[in-house]
């Protein structure tokens, strides 16, 4: 089945489109720009779905539901916000459809104008402020800490499934605080969450960092941000969370008492990440054979494949597998046992292999006489026979090692693709012989920036929360510069 992936050294783009079409993840819809998420792509996101939500419940947060349809009024309120927005926005004119007169299917109704404009949320802000400004009157009635699973309309021109599409799923966060440091407590925190999630669940070493003035998320005062490293050294925005500041509390006039008996506008926080982080979990890990997931986001961990001939073998072979999956799933282990007879042992694996099941187990009848089973692991594609009696343990050790050697597989493709430049000479031929995250010496003015883009079209991915004081000068400007920052082109 990994014959008809176009491999990575060929075409990246065509290798990623293969794999997310023929592994099932999603395919295209009728709707262009729009993307239809097939189960088995669906079932991984409900596992990132499931853990984050555990995640922001565990720091304090609650779910709640906002409308998707936004009074277009409410952009206004906002100059940066709108200003961000106004070129992906879709509108929604008309509320009503009527025949064609000339009999040609259905037509907008004229008479059924909107007195006003709705948007299809892009991000939802100004719906949430607006409701806010209802909800808090007092100190008492803070901090409000909401966070939202939904689909969001973005007017994408160029887009490809799972990374950039007019239409995705999220989630976000939006809290209000009573002061400055808890609401920037409240970004941080979240950022770091979201890292932690990315390292341990995705497998994939990320860098936190805050992005620079022009790279801010639309009203945001500080954008923090979660960067990782795809396999074709283009750097990959995973999840961002913004310090809101107090614009938002006062475009919309949200105001609370203090306990001092002073109204004070109060402070905002947002933070999201989306199905973006799918297209994530294949660049960062799979292979020219397919897909390669991490054992804590697979849908299924372990799959079992009898090789038989009779009825009467399948039978001994079930009932050795029933045996060994109850054992696995007792230990919270997911498992599939592929019986089907419509197909041969060899298509199974190959599809298993593209699907990128962690594990694979493959047992018939000399493997029930000698006691054994046939072992084989998707990251690294080695195969290795076990003691029936030692499967299970061996197994829940073998997932923990699979987890860990993606992450550090990816953690050294990364620390091999990052590079320190001090001119801006060799930031150009790095860029274009070596591509990854370049660290170099900015000084930190948009124009320098920009000219930076332009020419190149790297952007700074983040000024790193570790990075350490080193006095330099801008590889472009010569202008002095207290730190590095990391550039890379990007998706």
């Amino acid at each position: 089945m990994a014959k008809g992936i176009t491999s990575r050294s060929e075409s990246y783009s065509q290798w990623y489109n293969d794999i997310v079409i023929k592994a099932g993840l999603a395919d295209h819809s009728a709707v262009r720009g729009c993307m239809v998420i097939k189960p088995y792509g669906y079932a991984i996101w409900e596992k990132i779905q499931r853990q984050l939500d555990d995640m922001f419940k565990a720091t304090g947060h609650q779910n709640a539901y906002f409308p998707l349809f936004i009074p277009k009024s409410f952009f206004s309120k906002e100059a940066d916000h709108v200003e961000g927005f106004a070129k992906e926005c879709a509108i929604v004119t008309h509320y009503r459809l009527k025949n064609d007169p000339n009999g040609k299917g259905v037509t907008v109704d004229e008479d059924a104008k909107l007195e006003e404009e709705l948007i299809v949320r892009p991000t939802s802000e100004t719906i949430i402020w607006n409701t806010y400004k209802g909800w808090i009157q007092s100190y008492r009635d803070l901090p409000i800490l909401i966070n939202q699973w939904a689909n969001v309309v973005r007017w994408e021109m160029r887009t490809r499934l799972f990374l950039r599409t007019a239409e995705f799923l999220w989630q976000e966060g939006h809290t209000a605080h009573a002061t400055k440091d808890e609401a920037m407590e409240e970004t941080i925190k979240m950022v770091n969450v979201y890292a932690e999630f990315a390292q341990k669940w995705m497998g994939m070493p990320v860098i936190v960092g805050t992005k620079s003035e022009n790279e801010r998320f639309a009203g945001a005062l500080e954008t923090y941000c979660i960067e990782a490293l795809m396999q074709d050294g283009k750097a990959l925005q995973a999840g961002t969370s913004h310090f809101l500041g107090q614009n938002f509390a006062k475009a919309f006039d949200v105001k609370f008492q203090s306990k001092e008996g002073t109204l004070d506008y109060v402070w905002a926080t947002s933070w999201g990440v989306s199905t973006r982080l799918m297209g994530a979990l294949i660049m960062a890990h799979s292979d020219d054979n397919g897909l390669v997931l991490p054992p804590m986001l697979a849908p299924t961990q372990v799959v079992f494949v009898p090789i038989y001939k009779t009825e009467e073998e399948l039978a001994k072979i079930s009932e050795k597998v029933n045996e060994l999956k109850k054992g696995l799933e007792a230990k919270g282990i997911t498992t599939h046992f592929d019986n089907r007879d419509t197909v041969k042992p060899g298509f199974k694996f190959a599809e298993y292999e593209l699907k990128g099941y962690p594990i694979r187990i493959a047992l018939g009848p000399k493997d029930l006489e000698k006691g054994t089973v046939e072992i084989a692991r998707r990251d690294t594609l080695t195969k290795e026979f076990i003691n029936q009696d030692l499967v299970v343990d061996h197994v829940v050790k073998l997932l923990d090692d699979i987890q860990q050697n993606i992450f550090n597989r990816a953690l050294s493709f990364r620390e091999e693709s990052t590079t320190k430049v001090d001119t801006y000479d060799e930031f150009k031929r790095v860029l274009d012989e070596k591509p990854g995250f370049v660290l170099a010496h900015w000084d930190g003015t948009a124009e320098t920036e920009e000219k930076i883009k332009d020419e190149t079209k790297a952007t700074i991915r983040c000024i790193p929360l570790d990075a350490e004081v080193e006095e330099g000068k801008c590889i472009y400007s010569g202008k002095p510069s207290k730190q590095r920052v990391i550039f890379a082109r990007a998706y």
